[in-house]
């Protein structure tokens, strides 16, 4: 009997200083018995209320299923059940919980015990997302300890640079290459990240060099990643000559959109036809002015007969064209207003009185000989 009782006070203090999340529960799942650091865990009020349920009301409501039938296949398994779930903690969240738990026979009772596994999962996912990207992506992943020795060497972009998946693993960085290509290496190393774009035989590389420090802030690892932009630089360099392309396109547009003629001696004629805009009025002007110069022309006559409608910031060009033609020494002659643009004009208050306006080009023409057969004279 006194075997019994101190066999019964040594499961007591077990249970009661057991830093492990363990408990013995029925075949049900009925709680039998708990240690104070599960108690603790998890929510004292649900568990006492659960008791009898067992673990099944802390589950998860989206991980309840898996956990009854695992919980189910308990007495016919060999070996004992190991089920990933989440379970509502003292602090009202759910956690995920590596439970793992067995039957024994002889005592008609399960064993179990729940570790937490938050890390373990998340380092889980972390490796399965290095797998997809070094699977899928053109990407080389390579590192290195403090000597230099490689300890990683894996990527789907490997076969680019013409080496296969751990062909490097054991191999010294700084054996293989010169010093004077190790130079970012060497800073990464000394805690220095460096980042940088280099075309190896027709093919790009993006690539990252970054330390790895431990809790002491010293650097016992250098990780590079190196992505393959081939494609991508190449996509660039077409769209920036399809860009160059359409703007040398509109360049000739514009330039026959507004013809510069010469219609008679020294007399040069620009007919503009349809949207005249800011960006039109200052091709305008650099042209005229250009043509002016060039022909040494006496007169320059803006046709607006295509126009019928015009800014304010337009009209100003206007004026501001037909001043440098007089700075030149031509005369600056504008026809075909359109009578929209009339009372655009005289609505805004613009003053034409100092420019030689006329209804039509011809009679700008008719202008233009006249003035010329008076100073022949």
């Amino acid at each position: 009997m006194g075997q019994l009782d101190s066999t019964t006070s040594t499961l007591d203090d077990f249970f009661l200083h057991c830093t492990e999340l363990v408990f013995i529960a029925s075949e049900s799942g009925a709680l039998l018995r708990s240690s104070r650091a599960l108690t603790s865990a998890m929510s004292a009020e649900l568990l006492d209320a659960s008791s009898r349920a067992g673990l099944a009301p802390l589950v998860h409501q989206d991980d309840r299923r898996s956990f009854d039938e695992a919980w189910e296949g308990l007495r016919a398994a060999a070996e004992p059940m190991a089920v990933d779930v989440r379970l509502k903690t003292a602090d009202g969240s759910f956690r995920y919980f590596q439970c793992t738990a067995r039957w024994v026979p002889g005592k008609e009772e399960v064993y179990g015990t729940l570790r937490d596994a938050e890390e373990r999962i998340k380092h889980e996912i972390k490796l399965k997302l290095l797998d997809a990207i070094n699977d899928h992506l053109p990407i080389c992943l390579w590192a290195i300890d403090e000597r230099g020795v490689f300890v990683l060497h894996e990527g789907k972009g490997l076969a680019a640079a013409g080496f296969k998946p751990g062909q490097f693993i054991g191999l010294n960085l700084f054996e293989l290459y010169p010093e004077e290509g190790t130079a970012m290496v060497r800073k990464a190393l000394e805690g220095t990240m460096s980042y940088f774009v280099v075309e190896i035989d027709g093919i790009h590389w993006e690539s990252w060099y970054l330390p790895i420090q431990n809790e002491r802030g010293d650097v016992t690892h250098v990780v590079g990643v190196t992505l393959d932009i081939t494609t991508s630089k190449r996509t660039e360099q077409e769209l920036r000559g399809k860009l160059q392309l359409i703007e040398r396109q509109q360049q000739v547009i514009r330039a026959l959109s507004t013809p510069i003629l010469q219609v008679w001696d020294s007399v040069l004629t620009l007919p503009l036809v349809g949207m005249f805009d800011t960006t039109r009025a200052a091709d305008v002007m650099d042209g005229v002015l250009r043509e002016v110069v060039r022909t040494q022309a006496r007169y320059a006559i803006l046709d607006l007969t295509g126009i019928e409608a015009m800014d304010t910031e337009t009209v100003n060009h206007l004026l501001k064209l037909s001043s440098a033609i007089r700075l030149l020494g031509a005369e600056g002659i504008i026809t075909g207003i359109h009578p929209a643009i009339a009372q655009t004009l005289v609505g805004l208050g613009v003053d034409l009185s100092s420019i030689e306006t006329r209804s039509t080009l011809r009679q700008g023409l008719e202008h233009c000989i006249r003035r010329m057969g008076r100073e022949a004279r």
